[in-house]
């Protein structure tokens, strides 16, 4: 039997970014066992990573987007040795939709997927000075032409709809293979909050500031509180140092937290989000107190596998119950880990994930062209 190619058409290099690791990447093996050839094309190499969300630094990141448009266009050439090509939220950093276009135009079906509200302009604080080079209704140009559109959750499907009747959910996964829950040191006293993130995400950490300072005062040296995903991070009022992610130890840093902790503003970015930071937390049966934004509510059943919190009220009542009962700790870790592996795992979902991509590879109707 002829095998199938696929090339995943994404910014970052394999285990970098997040969305790409628990969106597409984790199943690349499964898809390899069952008749799939895949390749992934990022553009943005170690190297560059270092310097494209550093502030200034204009003619360095001039050179990596010259560099990451020669790669794409390489791409473009050879889309017709390709039975899919799947696109993460956009084959480039603008709002062009140059290479999209000549994707288009190839023999191969374009799966679109996303896990954020990207129609929304978010731009990082170190390059607020390009947001004019970027264009959020490129996001439902892409989707309008793609033969299949993945969203992580029904707020992202019920905006694609909009632009294409071929949208399904696929929720953000965990690989629960991979994560295992790590043994705490036995010896620590101490009971730790925890955060993870990026750089780009710290700003949502921060809404949790006003709760975590008061437990702070309440409890004393009995927590720690912990950031992961941003190293420059400081915060001397409640001790906190940010830690540089690290996929080495990812799981092992995260296993170091006994509340797990993911607020989020009430706004149209946030509830696009697909609940990542949550789930991770879950499958480590760490207990985890989420903002019911979005999909979050669809995740937590309040005080059976987490807790959900709106008000500063909230936020420290649900964090002090958790702080002074291990038990309550354990039995909401355990119930949180049994939701991920039902719903929210690649086992849950690998198989409609595969059937999606044959099923589209059997579909025949005229490509319209990108506006």
């Amino acid at each position: 039997m002829k095998q199938k190619r696929i090339l995943f058409i994404a910014s970052h290099r394999k285990d970098r970014a997040p969305g790409q690791r628990f969106r597409f990447e984790q199943y690349m093996a499964f898809l390899e066992q069952n008749g799939f050839h895949c390749e992934l094309s990022p553009i943005i190499s170690e190297t560059d990573d270092k310097v494209l969300y550093q502030k200034g630094k204009y003619l360095q990141k001039f050179f990596i987007a010259l560099r990451a448009w020669i790669k794409r266009q390489k791409d473009a050439w050879r889309a017709n040795q390709f039975d899919i090509i799947f696109i993460f939220r956009e084959a480039f950093l603008t709002g062009s939709t140059f290479f999209e276009r000549q994707f288009r135009n190839s023999r191969a079906k374009i799966v679109f997927d996303f896990d954020d509200a990207i129609w929304h302009l978010d731009v990082s604080d170190a390059n607020k000075r390009f947001d004019w080079l970027k264009e959020p209704g490129k996001t439902a140009k892409i989707i309008s032409v793609s033969d299949m559109v993945l969203a992580g959750n029904q707020y992202l499907a019920d905006y694609a709809k909009h632009h294409n009747n071929n949208v399904k959910i696929i929720p953000t996964t965990i690989d629960t293979n991979e994560y295992l829950k790590v043994s705490r040191e036995k010896s620590r006293q101490t009971v730790c909050i925890g955060w993870s993130g990026s750089i780009t995400t710290i700003k949502h950490f921060e809404y949790a500031l006003p709760a975590l300072k008061k437990l702070k005062e309440k409890y004393g040296e009995e927590i720690i509180i912990k950031v992961i995903g941003d190293a420059s991070y400081e915060n001397t009022e409640l001790n906190i140092k940010g830690i540089a992610w690290n996929k080495k130890n990812e799981i092992q840093e995260l296993s170091s937290f006994d509340i797990g902790i993911m607020p989020l503003p009430n706004d149209e970015w946030a509830k696009g989000k697909c609940g990542l930071k949550g789930l991770q937390y879950m499958a480590l049966e760490i207990p985890c107190i989420m903002s019911p934004v979005g999909v979050n509510s669809d995740i937590i059943t309040d005080g059976i596998n987490g807790y959900l919190a709106k008000e500063e009220g909230e936020w420290i009542e649900k964090i002090s119950a958790l702080i002074e009962n291990p038990t309550l700790r354990h039995r909401i870790g355990v119930e949180a880990r049994k939701t991920v592996e039902e719903k929210y795992s690649v086992n849950s979902q690998k198989e409609k994930y595969l059937g999606l991509l044959n099923d589209i590879l059997k579909t025949n109707h005229p490509k319209p062209n990108i506006s």
